[in-house]
């Protein structure tokens, strides 16, 4: 498309290039240079995510596969475009999302010495973008200046054809040109794949669910597959993301799926190492790429994701460009700054707390933008850590680097994603704890598992109990009670974490679930009941946790576990008490409401805590 399509004058390279210079290392070299601008249906927000993900669109352009790893701190590439390898340091890029990205490559093989690529999106109308896309490369020689012109001719008519495509299918809400389909199982694979989609069908799963899982894992594309997330999935497919996650875990057991307890990195939020074993995480990581050390004791530290099993598809990671944009979709701003000087740019940020870091260390300052911001200028300096400010969402930086070596300044997003699988979601699940029985944690690893319920039963008079019945049939009976609490916790998407003589403690991700199982244990053992002389008192309270090894176990430790112990003393036969950090949950005062309950208002106090518990007591039944 061309500027006539537009009532708006482009921009020509010159003005271009002013705003996007050469690096000044390469600036004065002789070099080919394409400028090309393309106007487009889209809004920038929409049109953002495709150029952003630059591998999935030069899959889409037949652009070569290309391999990057990491050397010294250094991101490595290398292709083999009509069969002549190539091979590059790749510079860390610069972008502001929404807006620009550039990325310069240093070229030890290949056509080129250095190339240099800038896309620019400038919104014409709420519904209407204008592409710019700049290519320049320095040829390694004459016959390599040829080869290149005739490429990004070939080049000129792909980008030709396949944006306006791709904005018709955004248009049409199903971008199908950057997706593509995996090819055909083998004959043993696909009867392995089918012999395990009855097994699953006949272990009462979700039918849904199964059928999904097995048509995407047949013809999904390879790009999704590598690392499967669930809950982004369960999404996807429009199911439960319970449902799902359960059959992934069967499917593991049964040797269609690997899990994967995935290290990440607190910066660039990439994946540090994948292990194939709890056992295998350790207390310390480090990312290669950041040239960072940290512990993975942080809520955020590990993820887990599914992988096809191998006996089923090959699933390689594959990639036609590093995207650093699309990979690191937190990152709001990355500019890299000269030694001694600064730059400024202009950041749209949508409402929200972001973190401002210059890479590679450990300082942070944080940025909250909100509508009613004031200030709309931020001068932020490398050798200071910026303090909490509050500003405008339209940000204009000015990022001064007085250091004697470059800076990158980076501006992200201090949210991370709501649809990566945490361990804590994991771990207080009872059938993942019963599917894989034998994972453990290593001895030294505290693993943060965030926000549980944690929930604990006692029996009350078991002491009176065991004296009048005898130690055998007192025992059955605790044993018996065991299998009756076990299984609501279980139904209610809870897991138990372990059994203290007649006590059980139990965890879940939803102080709702909690609540209700609560009391349908109480419904279970209610007064009256001739075949069992349980009793029950029941404390709940919510808050962050963390998962150790003991002995060979999984157990649950730190400050909510301890007060969810200790309001017991608060409740008697039949009473829930639970801490107001329960009763203020998403949904518990709500339901709670509809059950026409009474609740006591109580104080829990002790000179172990900082300050006192407030806590709502319940009584379920009353003594008949």
């Amino acid at each position: 498309m061309s500027a006539a399509d537009s009532t708006s004058t482009a921009q020509s390279k010159e003005q271009f290039l002013v705003e996007h210079p050469w690096p000044k290392e390469h600036a004065d070299k002789r070099r080919l240079e394409w400028f090309w601008h393309f106007d487009l249906p889209l809004s920038a927000a929409e049109l953002w995510p495709i150029v952003a993900d630059s591998s999935r669109f030069n899959r889409a352009l037949q652009v070569s596969e290309m391999k990057f790893e990491d050397r010294n701190g250094e991101r490595w590439g290398s292709s083999r475009p009509a069969g002549i390898p190539h091979e590059w340091v790749e510079v860390p890029w610069n972008w502001v999302a929404e807006r620009w990205m550039e990325s310069v490559r240093l070229y030890t093989r290949g056509f080129s010495k250095v190339v240099f690529a800038v896309f620019q999106l400038q919104p014409l109308a709420s519904d209407r973008t204008r592409l710019y896309v700049y290519f320049g490369a320095i040829p390694s020689g004459w016959l390599a200046g040829l080869l290149l012109r005739m490429g990004f001719a070939g080049l000129y008519r792909d980008f030709s054809r396949l944006l306006p495509e791709l904005a018709q299918e955004v248009q049409n809400r199903r971008p199908l040109s950057l997706y593509q389909a995996g090819g055909a199982l083998s004959d043993g694979a696909d009867a392995r794949l089918l012999r395990i989609a009855e097994e699953l069908r006949n272990k009462s799963l979700d039918l849904r669910c199964i059928e999904q899982m097995i048509q995407w894992i047949r013809h999904g594309d390879d790009q999704e597959l590598y690392r499967i997330q669930v809950r982004e999935r369960a999404q996807a497919f429009g199911v439960d993301e319970n449902a799902l996650l359960r059959v992934c875990l069967h499917a593991t057991r049964l040797g269609m799926l690997e899990l994967s307890w995935d290290v990440m990195c607190p910066h660039c939020r990439g994946v540090s190492k994948q292990n194939g074993k709890l056992g295998e995480l350790k207390s310390e990581a480090r990312c290669e790429v950041c040239l960072i050390d940290f512990g993975t004791d942080a809520k955020e530290s590990v993820e887990i994701t599914f992988h096809v099993h191998p006996s089923i598809r090959e699933v390689p990671l594959r990639t036609f460009c590093s995207a650093e944009p699309s990979t690191k979709e937190h990152i709001r701003l990355q500019r890299t700054v000269a030694p001694d000087s600064q730059v400024e740019v202009n950041v749209p940020l949508r409402t929200g707390r972001y973190r401002l870091r210059i890479q590679g260390e450990k300082r942070y300052g944080y940025l909250d933008v909100q509508t009613s911001g004031d200030a709309s200028v931020l001068c932020w300096k490398s050798s200071e850590t910026p303090s909490a400010i509050v500003m405008h969402p339209e940000v204009q930086l000015v990022l001064h680097n007085d250091c004697d070596t470059s800076r990158m300044f980076i501006i992200e997003s201090a949210t991370w994603s709501d649809l990566a699988l945490r361990p804590g979601q994991l771990l207080s699940l009872q059938e993942f704890r019963d599917l894989f029985s034998e994972e453990y944690l290593g001895q030294d690893v505290q693993l943060a598992i965030g926000e549980q319920t944690i929930l604990f039963t006692d029996m009350v008079g078991s002491t009176a109990l065991y004296a009048q019945q005898g130690d055998a049939v007192a025992f059955r009976e605790v044993r018996r009670h065991f299998g009756d609490v076990f299984a609501i916790i279980a139904n209610r998407r809870g897991a138990v974490v372990k059994t203290i003589g007649d006590a059980v403690m139990g965890a879940f991700t939803s102080p709702l679930d909690a609540v209700i199982a609560a009391k349908e244990i109480h419904d279970c053992f209610p007064p009256g009941r001739t075949d069992s002389a349980t009793r029950l008192r029941i404390s709940l309270n919510t808050g962050p946790c963390i998962a150790v090894k003991l002995n060979t176990d999984i157990d649950y430790f730190g400050h909510t576990v301890n007060v969810a112990a200790k309001l017991q003393s608060l409740a008697d036969a039949w009473q829930i008490a639970m801490s107001d950090k329960v009763y203020l949950a998403p949904g518990v005062k709500e339901w709670l409401s509809t059950e026409n309950v009474v609740l006591t208002e109580l104080l829990y106090e002790s000179s172990s805590l900082r300050s006192p518990v407030l806590v709502k007591r319940w009584t379920v039944h009353r003594a008949e």
